[in-house]
């Protein structure tokens, strides 16, 4: 059975404009999104009506100890908005005494007084998109803010943090950004440590098909970094960072000794959670649910499970186990990897079947482990760092090959 749920991903879908890169299930609500009397305004509290009506009609579960505001831009919320939403999961589960609750922001939607705000309603970790200090970039990737403004809202978030004000926080980048060399992605990550911020989620730019770059990317109208650039960039990223004291706990994610995102780490540690609103995903007893991606859509969805509860993943009755290929999947991004062994007794495997099949899986992974690409101690496999974690993908298409040669009826 998986870990009980105790985090809960509230999908917050609102942005001014989408980015080019982004194929995420979010409303545009152009620059006025926040303009008394705007109609945009009615849209946004009809959705949390929805959210908070979903959050009400949810089955009982343990205290949460994570929280997670993502999107979308939670920032375009008031901290009236956010605290109603807080207050409806505190009198559905209650919090666990030092809860972290996160919220990504954005710096085009937000002022000083509005994060002073958000702490006071029990806000207590922040997660800055920023993912460029460069304006042509920024420009160019469909970003609203500038270098400016993400500069100021660095030191806004940094000067909270020095204060106690904040448990944590962590910056956004984006790597292998169409036009970037090495040179240009080492002032950006010099500039991200310049800010303070005690934890760094660096991504890699993915292609989207139906997104802008998706479509340029088709026509070869994108100038994004070749293979061996883009090798040289994760590199330089994992060098630059760990000599700052920076530790790679999970491929896309750094961080300074004890700010470590507990929210992720559940998510890679095979525990369940809940998934509040619009495209939210939620797996609270091993089984995983996506809800509808459009507004009409999660709408009449709701309005089902209001008359009559037919999701079944969201009872503690149907609890399973996670798929096997799942938890390895996810297990593999964590800088302490998985014990195979473990993960596949638990999910019912006996000893005789644990060494056949695990004997198969490592012909698939041969070369990665002849190469030190993958690593195997003492039962663990785990991602070697920075090469492994650079090819993990190559390393997961041969796990699941194995996977897929297995019969498993």
């Amino acid at each position: 059975m998986v870990n009980p749920p105790r985090s809960a991903y509230l999908h917050i879908p609102f942005c001014h404009k989408r980015c080019f890169y982004c194929d995420f299930s979010i409303i545009p609500l152009g620059d006025s999104a926040t303009t008394p009397g705007s109609p945009r305004i009615t849209s946004i509290n009809a959705y949390l009506d929805l959210l908070n009506r979903e959050i009400s009609i949810s089955p009982i579960g343990p205290a949460l100890s994570t929280i997670y505001f993502g999107g979308g831009t939670p920032s375009l919320l008031n901290k009236d908005q956010l605290g109603v939403l807080l207050e409806n999961l505190q009198k559905k589960f209650g919090f666990q005494d030092g809860a972290e609750i996160t919220m990504e922001v954005d710096p085009a939607t937000f002022l000083e007084h509005d994060l002073q705000g958000y702490i006071e309603i029990g806000i207590n970790r922040l997660s800055l998109g920023g993912q460029s200090f460069d304006d042509r970039t920024l420009s160019a990737i469909g970003r609203k803010h500038t270098k400016s403004q993400l500069i100021e809202t660095c030191n806004w978030l940094n000067n909270f943090f020095k204060k106690g004000m904040l448990r944590s926080w962590s910056l956004d980048l984006i790597q292998n950004l169409p036009g970037l060399n090495v040179y240009k992605w080492f002032k950006e990550l010099e500039q991200a440590v310049q800010a303070e911020a005690p934890h760094l989620s660096i991504y890699d730019l993915t292609i989207e098909p139906e997104t802008v770059f998706g479509r340029m990317h088709e026509k070869g109208n994108l100038n994004i970094p070749i293979e061996s650039v883009a090798q040289e960039i994760d590199l330089e990223t994992n060098r630059y960072l760990e000599s700052r004291g920076f530790s790679r706990y999970e491929i896309s994610s750094y961080s300074l000794p004890g700010h470590a995102s507990r929210h992720n780490r559940m998510y890679w540690s095979g525990s369940g959670w809940w998934g509040f609103g619009m495209g939210a995903t939620s797996a609270p007893w091993g089984k995983r649910f996506s809800r509808p991606r459009t507004i009409a859509g999660y709408t009449k969805w709701l309005e089902q499970q209001e008359s009559k509860p037919l999701e079944k993943t969201l009872f503690v009755e149907e609890s399973s186990t996670m798929p096997l290929d799942e938890l390895l999947m996810i297990g593999l991004r964590r800088r302490e990897g998985i014990h195979y062994e473990e993960l596949a007794k638990n999910v019912g495997w006996t000893q005789s079947e644990c060494d056949a099949k695990l004997k198969l899986l490592e012909k698939y992974w041969q070369t990665f482990l002849n190469d030190g690409y993958l690593l195997r101690k003492n039962g663990r496999y785990f991602l070697s760092n920075p090469k492994g974690m650079q090819i993990s993908n190559q390393i997961l298409i041969q796990m699941y090959l194995w996977w897929d040669s297995l019969d498993l009826d």
